[in-house]
């Protein structure tokens, strides 16, 4: 009689358990997922060390929304088109795997191009105005010292960019953003790898959209300590970038 009610008080937690890893993976794979900043390539809008919440729902859902990406269909359901200037979770082309974060910057049949630095789109320059900010931004293990520019694309949509001045990609052949897909890059423009690079990141389809970023829930500086110490979490949690907005 005893062992029976042991395997019924087993039987009993793991369908409890069950049950809660269900919940957990259909709020993850359809309303938010945490996702983690472990590159300074959006800097200064996000820094390394940021954890944030994306939202599932914003562009609808495709196999890339559940984990492993599981090959059930080719379509995306509820589809939403995402918007300049969104902060865009995806799935690199290169190997549908490796979840990036980038901004929307081209949409399809959108021509990209930077002469002497600047932006262009369908031949137009994109307006930057230049902040009295000079930072330090990561690149790697490196420091570059930057300019901080508020960029303002074509739909109104206003951000923080950081340029170096002896950056690589000054100048760059035209970009032709082909139908269903996106063209991302990284704020931190000088050190970031994104559409730019065909070869490795290239065009994003709207079947690799995975979310929309919507807000910093926690932030820990790497460098000024581990999260794991907490004695020294004074110095190296960012509290003015809790629940920030995105």
């Amino acid at each position: 009689m005893k062992k029976n009610k042991i395997i019924n008080i087993f039987f009993d937690n793991l369908k409890t358990l069950i049950g809660a890893l269900l919940i957990a993976i259909l709020i993850r794979s359809l309303i938010i997922q945490p996702f983690y900043i472990p590159s300074s390539s959006m800097e200064p809008t996000l820094l390394v060390g940021d954890r944030i919440f994306v939202s599932k729902y914003s562009y609808g859902y495709s196999k890339h929304s559940f984990p492993f990406s599981p090959n059930f269909s080719n379509n995306r359901f509820f589809s939403e088109d995402p918007n300049q200037g969104d902060l865009v979770v995806f799935k690199t082309p290169a190997d549908n795997r490796t979840d990036y974060i980038k901004r929307l910057i081209g949409l399809p049949g959108d021509e990209i191009q930077f002469i002497n630095g600047d932006l262009f789109i369908n031949g137009k320059q994109i307006q930057r105005q230049k902040t009295k900010i000079t930072e330090p931004i990561r690149c790697g293990n490196y420091i570059l010292n930057t300019n901080i520019f508020i960029e303002t694309l074509p739909n109104g949509t206003k951000h923080l960019v950081a340029y170096n001045s002896k950056g690589t990609l000054k100048n760059t052949k035209k970009y032709k953003v082909p139908n269903n897909h996106y063209f991302l890059m990284g704020d931190n423009r000088d050190c970031s790898k994104d559409s730019r690079f065909l070869e490795e990141v290239g065009y994003v389809k709207n079947l690799n959209l995975v979310g929309k970023a919507k807000i910093i829930f926690f932030s820990n500086d790497t460098k000024k300590g581990s999260l794991f110490k907490l004695w020294n979490l004074h110095n190296s949690f960012r509290f003015e970038r809790t629940f920030q907005g995105l």
